[in-house]
């Protein structure tokens, strides 16, 4: 009996292990869910019975995305679409708390719970893992491709990664373009995409939208039930970009990359993974702002020595040629051009180039005098007579100044001033060119102490064929990049790939351009809306130089020249400071026109470019933001508020101020009879003693804002002046 005893647990355990077994065979694991660390994002998978991959995800019960379909179609090979089962799921728990070298905030936590999926192709004998991040915020997932004999090179016609949206939501949008992301948001609801894809062709768009409902990101959304929904994608390198189309009848949007010139989606080789793509939910719109998604899902700083990087206010030669007031040429022979409704072959300009040694130090001294770190000066180098337009291979070797500007000369005076100046690099997109070029133009800033370019890539891509945000283009941006750091240069790339959140791994990209910023302004301008939807698209994947700072709202200085004024006021130029960030900021106008309001210059004079801490006050896509934020080891703040093309009130309390300390406040408004139509530049200064219990009330005008700073008291600071 005693042996029996012994023996019967272990014949128990044979049998019970035998039916669990076949129990799974009969209903293999088909379904796991992952949530966030506070539980309000609940993310479920599946593998259907056609082993299809798919997902679903809700924030606080509610559904934010339908169950949609994962994979991809693969050229001359079975897709990795189907005929899965899931071999294994694996679960985890991710917190640390990391320091930018710049940014919104001095410290950023990155906490997430994570599912990794891995997924047998028995038929192909392949393997297809799945990662999804589910984040108190939202969710981000991959697919990362072991290698394996069946799966080692290989060429994606596809990737069909869904996003079913619950109804007909309101939408922030631009049209789908490979090769132009300059366009003006138009709000509408998913049904109506259609109807208004041609309306919102406004711009010289070169490459015609691959959809009718093809849209690109970060697509800002809006639920009947008050859910705020974007759609981006994160970390992309080595990948083509990601834009959606829209199933209209059932509000469904499918990844669409942009092709290559043979009309492939991009090359791969295993192991490698695919970009993220993301989803940030919340109830409330300041969230969306507030999230740092996007860059917690790209890896840590790739750099050990930073010291290099540092944030930068700028000032330069620049809007004067956006304006045609002056020329980038040497001569004043220019190409026809025509942006938008605008011929400027009409209205060529009069021959003044502008980057001359004496106009340039003007700048030089204007930017000693009011404390700005450096000058831009674009048409300094020789190549501008014909470089747009003309499919030329060989347009500029970065390096030969014209005869008017003494490239050493102006250094040893700017540096003499305690100024850089900021080299510029226009390639006209014929890209081998920049490269074969770009270890010698980048020895030549660092040989005259140039620690920034701006780059821009104007025109259609050579290679011919290839697109601005196809795989090719995408792994150049980065080359440049990276190729820029070791040379410790600091790279502000304009009409480059949307950002990704790569600025966290290689924080040297200090800027990007990539949607449509201040030089609008001087063409078919921008709507007055365009700055309230800014942050919940184009910013959510990384800083813009937006270039703001337009004093002459009337662009009254071009006379009898066809032109649109700038849809804003004074102040409200003054609030984009705050609300449109970046490290990397200019005051874009010209010296005279500050000259004029130097008292609302002060503004921009003291103004920060890195934070300790962002505070989202008050926000509605395409309305309304008003944003205060901390600078950078002091105890400044600034505040700045905005409005679409409705006046309205803001009304927000100071209790992010210390309890214990009163604060001098200096408030910068439109004017009692401010319009941005009618009276753009009618402003008032107010200042006053307020503390951590004042709130305030200011009134905005049509287009309009308003830009606080935030002082300590001091005696000094404060003799004379009385409560706010």
């Amino acid at each position: 009996m005693k042996n029996f005893k012994l023996r019967l647990p272990v014949f128990l355990w044979l049998l019970m292990a035998g039916l669990v077994m076949r129990a799974q065979q009969a209903n293999p694991l088909r379904e796991v869910s992952v949530a966030s660390p506070d539980g309000d994002v609940r993310l479920v998978f599946k593998v259907d019975s056609q082993g299809v991959p798919t997902y679903s995800l809700s924030y606080k019960q509610k559904p934010v995305i339908k169950t949609s379909r994962l994979g991809l179609e693969l050229k001359g090979a079975p897709g990795l679409m189907d005929g899965f089962s899931l071999a294994a799921a694996d679960t985890s728990t991710f917190d640390e708390t990391w320091t930018p070298v710049w940014g919104e905030e001095s410290k950023i936590r990155n906490h997430y719970n994570e599912l990794l999926v891995t997924l047998d192709q028995e038929a192909q004998k392949r393997q297809l893992k799945i990662r999804f991040r589910v984040f108190d915020d939202g969710m981000g997932l991959r697919y990362e491709f072991p290698l394996s004999r069946n799966l080692n090179y290989f060429v994606i016609k596809e990737e069909h990664t869904q996003f079913a949206m619950t109804g007909n939501h309101t939408a922030f949008w631009i049209p789908g373009d490979y090769d132009n992301q300059e366009y003006d948001y138009t709000e509408s609801r998913l049904s109506e995409i259609r109807g208004l894809m041609q309306k919102a062709l406004t711009y010289n768009s070169s490459q015609t939208p691959y959809s009718e409902t093809g849209v690109q990101t970060a697509l800002q959304m809006k639920t009947d039930d008050g859910l705020y929904i974007n759609l981006h994608e994160a970390a992309l390198k080595d990948y083509s970009c990601m834009h959606l189309n829209l199933d209209d009848k059932n509000f469904v949007f499918e990844s669409w990359l942009t092709p290559d010139a043979q009309g492939n989606k991009g090359y791969m080789q295993a192991p490698c993974v695919s970009p993220w793509r993301t989803v940030i939910v919340s109830d409330d719109a300041r969230e969306i702002l507030a999230s740092r998604m996007t860059l917690n899902l790209n890896e840590p700083c790739a750099y050990d020595d930073v010291s290099w990087i540092k944030p930068v206010k700028y000032v330069g030669v620049w809007w004067e040629m956006i304006t045609g007031k002056s020329s980038w040429a040497y001569t004043s022979s220019l190409p026809s051009v025509k942006l938008g409704e605008t011929d400027y072959s009409q209205t060529k300009p009069n021959g003044y180039h502008a980057a001359n040694t004496e106009h340039v130090k003007r700048y030089i001294d204007f930017a000693a005098a009011n404390g700005f770190d450096q000058v831009l000066v674009e048409g300094w180098n020789e190549g501008w007579e014909d470089w747009f337009g003309r499919s030329k291979d060989y347009v500029f070797d970065f390096l030969t100044p014209y005869p008017d500007f003494d490239l050493k000369g102006l250094n040893e005076y700017a540096h003499a001033k305690g100024v850089r100046l900021m080299m510029h690099h226009e390639t006209s997109s014929s890209v081998r060119n920049y490269e074969r070029h770009m270890d010698d133009a980048y020895r030549l800033m660092k040989k005259y102490g140039y620690n920034a370019v701006k780059s821009g890539y104007v025109g259609n891509i050579i290679p011919r064929g290839e697109h601005h945000y196809g795989q090719w283009m995408v792994d150049h941006y980065l080359y440049a990049v990276k190729k820029a750091a070791k040379y410790k240069i600091m790279v502000n790339a304009h009409e480059a790939v949307r950002p990704t959140g790569l600025c966290r791994t290689y924080p040297n990209l200090i800027g990007n351009e990539s949607a449509r910023g201040t030089e609008y302004e001087a063409f078919n301008g921008n709507k007055p809306f365009h700055t309230t939807v800014l942050p919940f698209t184009r910013l959510v994947g990384g800083p813009m130089d937006y270039t703001p700072g337009i004093f002459d709202i009337k662009l009254d200085f071009l006379g009898n020249r066809p032109h649109k004024q700038v849809n804003t006021t004074l102040c409200k130029q003054l609030a984009l400071y705050v609300t449109l960030y970046s490290p990397l900021q200019m005051a874009a106008d010209l010296i005279e026109n500050y000259e004029k309001h130097m008292d609302a210059f002060q503004f921009i004079k003291d103004v920060a470019v890195d934070w300790d801490k962002s505070l989202y006050l008050e926000a509605e896509p395409g309305d309304f933001l008003t944003i205060a934020r901390k600078e950078k080891g002091t105890s400044r703040w600034f505040v700045g508020g905005i409005t679409d093309e409705n006046a309205r009130t803001a009304e927000f309390r100071l209790d992010f101020l210390d309890p214990s300390k009163k604060y001098v406040a200096t408030l910068y408004a439109d004017g009692k009879d401010a319009d941005y139509q009618n009276n753009p530049t009618d402003y008032r200064i107010k200042k006053g003693i307020v503390t951590a219990k004042t709130k305030l009330s200011v009134r905005l005008a049509r287009s309009g804002g308003f830009a606080l700073s935030l002082v300590e008291a001091t005696p000094e600071n404060s003799k004379g002046v009385k409560k706010f």
